[in-house]
């Protein structure tokens, strides 16, 4: 599916047009005429605007659906798809599919960045739309073990990999389109409203969820975690509406207008060989924010209700964190943009570190309020504050030419060593050991190696991005 943009010289526009047969260096040469004005002076024009809100929205939707399968494998799945083994086994087999997607993000990173840097942002951007939201609805639609057998986790399996593919390269394209239209000092606010999204989409997932909770259990087993998946097809409907009137990068439109794109074959490779250094330390760099995400919203979730809080009560605070995350990622990035990406996440960092432990002494009280303050303190403030800034700081490290390649690779792999392994490690370490002690030196101990890793990076917030080195 290829669109491109046509506005008469020097307008932007947001009528999508075009023609079906249009190929790759076609679409190209549509979002660089659609797209030749330089970015905004102001974040507040109509443009601008529509292009935050597809961001957010767009993120928003991805990560309900990719989130809203983090809850049902903590609360759901062990019961549905992994019924011929013992509770432990089908709670860790739960938590495999689950990483699954998340080994699955850079892959889509990878595939979703060659074309976003080759063909554009807004097109591919379109496209994961789609793939997350047809995935998700066959989720929904899934029979589950007792019905057709082993055939059940199979396609399960399957419909997470094409989950963790379309958020891949959601993401990149998201925070990019954003940023590359923003005027320099507010960078970091524009590239926020994507991972603004993150914890929003998490919050309307897990909110939407925690009402078919409510239900009994009989009931919600049968057929009440499913509605959520498959009201994913109408929040799609909504999602694309909005990305379609959205206009290109204007970045990306002046890459294409010079010689030295041409030169950039395999966007991916470019990134392996002349830049791995930036490449690594990014993917430590947001380990910890990934760490919090898969340890504090998913394998939580599975202990507190393992050890007798309410199901219902431990997502409706899962929620409510997630809604100050949201507020904790734009005070975040309205910071970095001030004082500069890296020392607003070493501070985030060096803060969780010293949390690590007693956020721990908390929860094995197995009470609500140790439940709440674990949440809040090591989710929506720490996490939060380190995430608002994250995305501005893995994108300032790469060329317009290779920048989708570039962030959604490092963004994606700490997402995948962070959360998708973070709660299947817990568990398995709990399990072994039935202390917390390995968990709560392992948490400091990557919360120091992102501190680390972001003062070994230089300060990206006065960069110029489009200089083409």
């Amino acid at each position: 599916m290829t669109i491109s943009m046509n506005p008469p010289s020097g307008t932007p526009t947001g009528t999508p047009g075009g023609t079906p047969n249009e190929g790759p260096r076609d679409g190209a040469k549509g979002a660089a005429e659609a797209s030749a004005t330089p970015a905004h002076d102001s974040m507040n024009t109509r443009e601008m605007r529509r292009i935050l809100t597809s961001s957010f929205l767009g993120t928003a939707i991805e990560f309900y659906d990719f989130i809203l399968y983090a809850t049902a494998a903590a609360v759901v799945f062990q019961h549905v798809f992994f019924t011929d083994t013992t509770p432990a086994l089908a709670t860790f087999y739960s938590f495999a599919t689950m990483a699954v997607g998340y080994v699955a993000r850079p892959i889509g990173g990878v595939i979703f960045g060659h074309f976003g840097d080759k063909v554009g942002r807004k097109q591919i951007l379109i496209v994961s739309m789609m793939m997350m939201g047809i995935a998700s609805t066959l989720i929904g639609l899934l029979p589950t073990t007792a019905q057709i057998g082993v055939l059940a986790p199979i396609l399960l399996v399957l419909l997470r990999v094409a989950q963790g593919i379309a958020v891949g390269g959601e993401w990149g394209g998201a925070t990019l389109i954003a940023m590359e239209h923003a005027p320099k000092n507010k960078r970091g606010f524009a590239a926020s409203f994507s991972n603004m999204g993150g914890p929003f989409g998490a919050v309307l997932g897990t909110a939407v969820m925690s009402i078919f909770a409510l239900l009994p259990d009989e009931q919600f087993l049968t057929w009440g975690w499913r509605v959520p998946f498959l009201l994913s097809a109408v929040l799609i409907v909504i999602g694309m509406v909005v990305r379609l009137k959205v206009t290109e990068s204007p970045l990306f439109a002046q890459l294409v207008e010079k010689a030295e794109a041409k030169q950039v074959k395999v966007p991916i490779v470019e990134v392996l060989t002349r830049y791995p250094k930036p490449l690594l330390i990014g993917i430590v760099a947001g380990l910890s924010i990934f760490v919090c995400q898969g340890f504090l919203t998913v394998w939580t979730l599975e202990y507190a209700t393992s050890h007798g809080l309410p199901r219902a009560e431990v997502l409706n605070v899962k929620t409510v964190s997630a809604l100050l995350q949201v507020v904790m990622v734009v005070v975040s990035a309205r910071l970095s943009d001030r004082f500069g990406r890296r020392p607003v996440i070493m501070t985030a960092a060096l803060a969780g570190a010293v949390c690590a432990w007693p956020l721990l002494q908390a929860l094995q009280t197995n009470t609500m309020w140790g439940f709440v303050l674990t949440l809040i303190v090591g989710s929506s403030l720490i996490q939060g504050t380190m995430y608002g800034a994250y995305g501005a700081l893995v994108a300032e490290l790469f060329p317009t030419r290779v920048r989708y390649s570039g962030a959604s690779l490092t963004y994606q792999s700490a997402s995948t060593f962070g959360a998708g392994f973070a709660p299947m490690i817990v568990a398995g370490v709990i399990a072994a050991t039935g202390s917390m002690t390995v968990v709560a030196i392992g948490w400091a101990a990557i919360f120091l190696a992102t501190t680390w890793a972001v003062f070994s990076l230089r300060e990206g917030r006065n960069t110029d991005l489009s200089a083409v080195e």
